[in-house]
């Protein structure tokens, strides 16, 4: 008796080798989010069953990423034409999602603001990224230094250009004078005196 209608076993899954692993991984490194999804559903069909896995694993995706990109290569009206994301896709910044990060960044950066007495947009703090970043953990707001970079242009601050041709020499203890001057100027604003600032750099004969 003879056996009729059989289907052929499935072929039997097996990983590529590392070198096509890697060129994989590296073309997918350098496409768009909407490229991604397209190629990993591209390489996951070309695979038998446990294909989706293999291909969300070595890639980092998801199988709902591959599953949507089978979609759309299945069904090319879904993709989005001219444009990555979606209309109001993506994370907003920490800059518009916490209300009153301005006032803290402005408040902790006060004592450290220097600028060029002859043009008075010009500013700019001695304060390090970091070291803004860590002040404003401390007043509640944790920031990375990225969105402090982002923060500083916002309030038209700029990086500090070194002018002179030769060093004068440099004050090891220059941050302490600044928290000096800070705690002298609480103190003389908590007893109600004035508070002045000048910039005695300059000298106009």
């Amino acid at each position: 008796m003879t056996k009729k209608n059989l289907k052929p076993d499935p072929k039997p899954f097996s990983a590529y080798p590392s070198r096509i692993e890697k060129f994989i991984k590296e073309t997918y490194s350098k496409l768009s989010e909407k490229d991604r999804r397209i190629y990993a559903a591209v390489e996951a069909l070309k695979l038998p069953r446990g294909g989706k896995s293999y291909v969300a694993d070595l890639l980092g995706c998801s199988r709902n990423t591959i599953l949507r990109g089978i979609s759309e290569l299945k069904n090319p009206n879904l993709v989005l034409k001219d444009r990555i994301r979606g209309k109001g896709a993506g994370r907003k910044s920490a800059i518009e999602t916490i209300k009153n990060i301005d006032d803290v960044f402005l408040k902790v950066i006060d004592d450290y603001i220097a600028g060029d007495p002859m043009n008075g947009k010009i500013r700019w703090t001695n304060l390090s990224h970091k070291k803004i970043a860590e002040k404003m953990k401390a007043a509640g707001i944790n920031i990375s230094v990225t969105v402090v970079k982002k923060l500083l242009k916002k309030h038209g601050f700029t990086k500090r250009k070194a002018i002179k041709n030769r060093a004068i020499g440099s004050s090891k203890n220059r941050n302490e004078q600044f928290e000096k001057i800070a705690q002298l100027k609480g103190q003389y604003l908590t007893d109600g005196n004035p508070v002045i600032s000048m910039d005695s750099k300059k000298k106009n004969f």
